[in-house]
């Protein structure tokens, strides 16, 4: 009998791998990284809340410098050492390139992690206008490094504790459906619905949108990992290319809609869609000199609503109900009265108990033939009463005994140009004063200043900090605006942030879930545990036999066909061959081992049989 053990592979090490990107060259001298506020870093496993910190760096004499590489001293944020890195000329590039470097990584102890979120900024002493401010978050491990950022580190933005529940991995591209999905999960009623929506042990969630939405739900409430979205972009009929690709939000969120409103019929659950997210506005026109009004009744899911010109929500609900005159050239044909001057405009005839307020963020410039994103100041606010000034913005026919009072539930929000950016979203799941960050894989806890004053867009000001220059503060455009608000109204409240439990959703998702769920954290502990084990493969005489001539090998045998034992390094030698007794029927007396060697044609020969003494010791020789 021979022994066949892998050969003894290089011992990898895992660099701190930095991508290469670039800054705007031409920053004046002296060079300061500005302070900023600093969220908290932390371990993934740290369930405390860190301080926050700013950190200040001023390179002098910058564009005299000849290094390749510049290192700024150490400081502490969330009790981690971190430090700047630069590349004054640029690494691998033409530009200024700009790290953040984990300071003691070097000495770390492997399978090391850090989260952390920063403000960033590079300030231009000579004239305002060029002065860059940006929010980014990164995960550092032992693989990766924060990705090279076009802009100086004002300060270590801290990070609150990461939770791991309810997050959602991202595709490529697909963090604008992750943060809609994670605001209609957390409209309770509707998951209700969803798992109550029928569904067969034979039916496959990648052919299946209930299926496939009752599974990532289930997940999403149950796992304690990060949960994939493939099976549901499958059951859309998208390819890999598709999820690459971003999409329109609102439009997936009414094609979704629809989907599942018209599963949905004939059955127990019809009709929710409708009940949760649809209103209803009244188009009119009026004329003035006779007596004819043409009216005509629409339904909606979600209101566009114009940012550009428009200081807040009740601005836009404002000029959304503005009557339009029609006169002169525009007059209005009205029947048997002829062309007539007219008033024209929309009324509300009933609210939806979910408000859905998509903000006109992106609109096309005729200017500059082109599509522009809108990062005007915008603010909307936690409670938005639609029943203001005695109900101006309802028709006659409206219900005036319903009290249109709203809660703020979700504000999805864009960071980027028009061109491309992030998605994510700030949702208060039960609507108490506390706020989850929900980007992708990263789940925090929030503020309310952060979910709703930092989001309204328009300008910052970071003060001066440099006497030598005009004491002005910068003004910063920020580029992270929300671009959808939910809002629930105060009277269904307690009806649609109901309870959600196992029992509502059907017995056979519920196994086949859990068997998954088993499955995948067995295979999770056994990857945690790899290291502890070790891999040792019988090759016997009739494997010899019967492979040799059997086919057209350079070796003696089919390595891949032989039997394979999954053992700990630590079991004695002693024990091993006992199992091979108990597998292959062969008294531990009548055992003989030899060690193979790889030649260097790459083929595996018997070398040694094994001595009594390393036969002494345990499998890991």
């Amino acid at each position: 009998m021979t022994l066949m053990t892998p050969p003894p592979l290089d011992q990898e090490y895992d660099e701190m791998v930095v991508p290469h990107s670039d800054l705007a060259a031409g920053a004046p001298q002296p060079m300061e990284v500005a302070p900023a506020e600093v969220a908290n870093t932390v371990d993934a496993q740290s369930v405390d809340d860190p301080p926050s910190a700013r950190f200040t760096w001023t390179i002098e004499n910058f564009s005299r410098l000849n290094t390749k590489k510049l290192y700024s001293d150490t400081f502490y944020v969330g009790g981690y050492k971190w430090r700047v890195l630069v590349f004054p000329k640029g690494n691998s590039v033409d530009h200024l390139s700009m790290y953040l470097d984990v300071a003691d990584a070097a000495t770390l102890a492997y399978g090391w992690s850090r989260y952390a979120q920063f403000s960033l900024a590079v300030i231009n002493q000579i004239n305002n206008k060029f002065t860059v401010r940006k929010d980014t978050q990164h995960q550092f491990n032992l693989k990766l490094m924060l990705p090279s950022v076009r802009l100086l580190i004002t300060g270590l933005m801290t990070r609150k504790r990461r939770l791991v529940m309810w997050a959602l991995k991202n595709q490529g591209a697909t963090c604008y459906m992750n943060s809609l999905l994670q605001t209609l999960y957390h409209i309770p009623y509707f998951r209700k619905a969803v798992y109550h929506m029928p569904t067969t042990e034979n039916d496959m969630p990648s052919g299946s949108i209930p299926l496939a939405l009752q599974s990532l739900f289930y997940k999403l409430q149950y796992s304690d990992t990060s949960v994939a979205t493939k099976e549901l972009t499958k059951s859309f009929g998208w390819d890999t290319y598709d999820s690459f690709m971003q999409h329109d939000v609102q439009e997936l969120n009414r094609v979704l809609c629809e989907k599942l409103e018209d599963k949905m019929k004939g059955t127990v659950v019809e009709g929710t869609i409708q009940q949760l997210f649809e209103g209803h506005h009244m188009n009119y026109i009026e004329c003035i000199n006779v007596d004819y009004k043409s009216t005509r009744k629409e339904s909606f899911y979600d209101l566009q609503l114009d940012v550009k010109g428009c200081r807040d929500v009740c601005a836009s609900f404002d000029k959304y109900v503005e009557v339009e005159h029609l006169e002169g050239d525009n007059k209005y044909h009205a029947e048997q009265h002829g062309l007539q001057e007219a008033r024209k405009g929309v009324l509300f005839i009933d609210f939806p108990p979910v408000l859905q307020l998509q903000l006109k963020r992106f609109e096309y410039d005729f200017m500059r033939d082109t599509m522009v994103k809108i990062n005007d100041r915008y603010e909307f606010p936690l409670q938005l009463d639609l029943d203001r000034e005695n109900g101006k913005y309802l028709s006659p026919e409206a219900d005036r005994s319903v009290r249109n009072l709203y809660t703020l539930h979700s504000v999805l929000v864009h960071s980027g140009g028009v061109h491309g950016g992030h998605y994510y979203a700030y949702i208060r799941p039960t609507l108490s004063d506390q706020w989850f960050k929900f980007d992708d894989e990263r789940v925090t806890k929030e503020d309310m200043k952060r979910a709703l004053e930092e989001q309204y867009g328009g300008e910052e000001e970071l003060p001066q900090t440099n006497p030598g220059f005009n004491n002005s503060p910068f003004k910063f455009t920020k580029y992270s605006n929300a671009y959808m608000l939910v809002y629930i109204r105060e009277s269904d409240k307690e009806k649609i942030i109901c309870n959600v439990d196992e029992k509502d959703i059907a017995e056979h998702v519920r196994i086949k879930l859990k068997k998954e769920q088993e499955e995948k954290e067995q295979k999770r502990k056994e990857k945690a545990e790899a290291h502890l084990y070790t891999i040792i493969k019988v090759a016997r005489d009739e494997d010899l036999l019967e492979q040799i001539g059997s086919g057209i090998y350079f070796d003696l045998v089919d390595h891949d066909k032989v039997h394979s034992f999954r053992i700990q390094k630590q079991t004695p030698f002693n024990l091993f061959k006992e199992e091979v007794a108990k597998e292959f029927g062969i008294p531990v007396q009548f055992q003989r081992f030899w060690l193979w060697a790889k030649r260097q044609n790459h083929t595996y020969r018997p070398n040694r049989p094994l001595t009594p003494q390393e036969e002494a010791q345990s499998v890991n020789l």
